[in-house]
């Protein structure tokens, strides 16, 4: 697998403050300012991660509205045993399905009108360098069941340890590392099929 693709959907990782405890209180008991901070402080994790699970950046967003939405109501399953964000990664892996089914059938749909529609090349604009190879990888992606793929995101996009990428997923360590496994093989196989590969 090549750490070019991988390296083109990173990009730069930034660092926020955490969230804490009496935070979490305030939010838990209603306070809108203590609700308000959260979001700041992890939405665009929330966003950058919704965005690589699902390849598509207005799917991205509802997904994100979803998740911050049901917040509130969701604050009271926070049982501190890991780092808030991993929590919130957790939310949004289990609510990504309904979006990544109407990512991908939306993308699968955009395919087929710009194959009927014009075999003109692409504009140099769109296909250049690092847009193309996430492009390819995200539609390598599509193929891949939900579970691996949702594995493979935290593993080599996210870079979260297979502790993390666990705890995140409700899964052994060794179901991740297994699924990464088999997510790699399949990539490989489909990105060699795309010709980005050999």
């Amino acid at each position: 697998m090549s750490t070019t693709l991988i390296t083109s959907l990173r990009g730069s990782s930034t660092s926020a403050a955490t969230v804490d405890a009496t935070l979490l209180a305030g939010a838990r008991g209603g306070n809108s300012a203590a609700l308000g901070r959260i979001y700041e402080l992890t939405q665009h994790r929330v966003r950058r991660f919704a965005w690589r699970l699902l390849g598509e950046e207005a799917a991205a967003e509802d997904l994100v509205q979803d998740v911050f939405v049901h917040l509130p109501g969701l604050l009271g399953r926070y049982r501190g045993d890991a780092p808030f964000e991993m929590f919130l990664l957790g939310v949004v892996s289990r609510r990504a399905r309904r979006h990544l089914r109407t990512a991908i059938r939306k993308r699968k749909l955009h395919d087929r009108f710009a194959a009927c529609a014009d075999s003109s090349p692409p504009t140099p604009e769109w296909d250049t360098g690092r847009r193309e190879l996430a492009a390819m990888l995200v539609r390598a992606l599509d193929t891949l069941p939900r579970d691996q793929r949702l594995a493979f995101v935290l593993r080599e996009v996210e870079g979260l340890s297979a502790g993390e990428a666990a705890q995140v997923m409700g899964v052994p360590e060794a179901t991740v590392r297994t699924r990464v496994f088999h997510a790699r093989r399949k990539l490989q196989s489909e990105l060699g099929r795309l010709g980005v590969v050999s």
